[in-house]
């Protein structure tokens, strides 16, 4: 009897060619590393050198943040991905009073240029890559890391990295916005130019799918939605004077892995054959970079379970081999206590390992996307494909991804999937190992690891002796500066930069930012 798939397409139990009548493998396929991307953006892809492996991590203070991403380089990992606390990523200080409570919870604590600089303490900035999960105040954070980098003596020219810069998705998803969508979009227009001209490797933006997964997309409603947000920042540089070719090269994406392995694959395959299309008949891009959809995965922490933690380990293993064989560019993977409290030295180290014994111990890398030609992938593959179709036409429909974001068509649609699946949970009908089948009657104690609710007052000191020993007029004066580029046309990354080498620290930025440009307000939260 046939299943679903999580994006409720139906799984047949053999496949077999008729499944695959009248497919053009040159259409549907190419070669690796050649249009439409289906089977990788490079022709080598892991056969050349494994995937970035970046593991997420930031907590409580950067002093302590920065211990753990010296331990996480010394256990191999080749890429550091930073989380930041939830007033950092809405453009608040740690003395703010709706900062009370959050300061260094989720993530850490940036409030300045002082912070920044002990954060990659000892981390040489032309030596490693850095992703930074900041969407609303990313222009803020991205400067901050080139004025340490400076200090450092490192070059712009030298900095690898990403900002996720994706606000689009806040309002459908995830919250963590301040401005609304026109200037949020102006912002990321500036930040494309910004990097063109002074951090020319730097990608501008990582287009992200995964919080809307988390809040319970399903797959082919993942990547419908991320790449019609993906069209709107396209279209708002182009309207903005850029060429196509200057900034799509260095546009990511960002997605998630889920336990249902096989349409993960797909999805990613399916992701990979849109964008190339869009790029090339929407779009007219003329270099082969510009049709890549490069993209980072990490493991759905919305599958983690804080029932029998040591289950997410298998699962963790397992959605971090459909990333690979799916042809992700660079991996975080979860730690297995994540759904209980932040990741412990060892709980990340054991995520760190997952990857590298898929890297080193397995034959995955062996060869260029092993399920190729596959009956059940490629028809998997289709089916998305389709599906995904179906709504990136609704939303340009409704007018594109802003307008139907005000209207309230993707969260409608998301939330109306997340209900299905939690229904099916309920019932049994999905099953979760551990939570509706295969209890235990004693779980067994785990300690996790806590945030010292100290780090509040010591952040709100830190930010005092900075206000004591700066040099007010300076500061004053830049953001005044900025102001009047927020109001007019000019970049505003350029007195952005001055006002936080001047020691403005980032709710002050943001502050003067929202008395030009205001705050979102949703519409349905009137």
């Amino acid at each position: 009897m046939a299943r679903e798939s999580e994006s409720g397409l139906p799984v047949e139990p053999v496949y077999g060619p008729g499944d695959l009548a009248g497919w053009d493998p040159t259409e549907k396929l190419g070669e690796p590393g050649g249009y439409p991307f289906t089977r990788g953006v490079y022709p080598s892809m892991y056969t050349g050198r494994p995937w970035t492996m970046r593991q997420y991590a930031g907590f409580g203070t950067a002093v302590e943040s920065n211990a753990r991403y010296q331990q996480l380089i010394a256990h191999g990992t080749t890429g550091l991905s930073v989380a930041f606390d939830l007033p950092t990523q809405m453009g608040h200080d740690s003395d703010a009073p709706l900062a009370h409570g959050e300061v260094g919870k989720v993530g850490v604590a940036i409030d300045s240029l002082d912070d920044m600089r002990v954060l990659f303490q000892g981390i040489p900035l032309d030596k490693v890559s850095t992703s930074m999960t900041i969407n609303a105040p990313a222009a803020l954070l991205l400067l901050l890391y080139q004025l340490v980098a400076e200090e450092q003596g490192v070059a712009a020219d030298k900095l690898t990295g990403t900002i996720q810069n994706d606000v689009l998705k806040e309002y459908i998803a995830r919250g963590t916005y301040i401005f609304p969508p026109s200037p949020s979009l102006r912002l990321i227009a500036d930040i494309f130019r910004y990097c063109r001209a002074e951090i020319p490797k730097w990608n501008t933006i990582s287009i992200s799918g995964y919080h809307m997964a988390e809040a319970g997309a399903s797959p082919a409603q993942e990547i419908a939605f991320t790449l019609a947000d993906g069209i709107e920042y396209v279209r708002t540089a182009v309207a903005a004077g850029m060429d196509v070719d200057d900034f799509a090269p260095r546009l990511s994406f960002f997605f998630v892995a889920r336990t249902t392995l096989l349409e993960e694959v797909a999805k990613f395959r399916a992701a990979r054959r849109i964008w190339a299309r869009v790029m090339k008949e929407e779009f007219a891009a003329q270099n082969p970079k510009s049709l890549m959809l490069r993209f980072h995965t990490q493991t759905a922490g919305v599958q983690l379970t804080a029932q029998q933690p040591e289950v997410n380990l298998v699962r963790v293993a397992v959605q971090g081999l459909a990333a690979v064989l799916g042809g992700t560019q660079s991996l975080h993977t979860n730690s297995f206590d994540e759904a209980i409290a932040l990741p412990t030295d060892k709980s990340a180290r054991l995520a760190l390992r997952t990857q590298q014994v898929l890297a080193y111990e397995t034959d995955v890398t062996a060869t260029v996307d092993p399920f190729a030609g596959s009956y059940a992938v490629e028809r998997m593959t289709d089916g998305v494909e389709a599906a995904a179709l179906t709504l990136m036409a609704r939303v340009e429909d409704l007018g594109g991804a802003v307008a139907a974001i005000e209207r309230g068509f993707q969260k409608e649609e998301i939330e109306r999937n997340a209900y299905r699946i939690a229904q099916e949970t309920d019932s049994g009908e999905r099953v979760v190992v551990g939570v509706n089948r295969f209890l235990t009657d004693v779980e067994e104690p785990y300690e996790p690891l806590r945030v010292d609710p100290a780090i509040e007052a010591q952040q709100a000191e830190r930010l005092a002796r900075l206000r004591a020993e700066r040099d007010q007029g300076a500061v004053d004066a830049a953001l005044a500066e900025l102001k009047e580029a927020a109001r007019g046309a000019e970049n505003v990354l350029y007195p952005m930069k001055t006002a936080l080498k001047a020691r403005a620290t980032v709710g002050e930025v943001c502050g003067a930012l929202r008395e030009v440009w205001g705050t979102y307000v949703p519409s349905d939260a009137f």
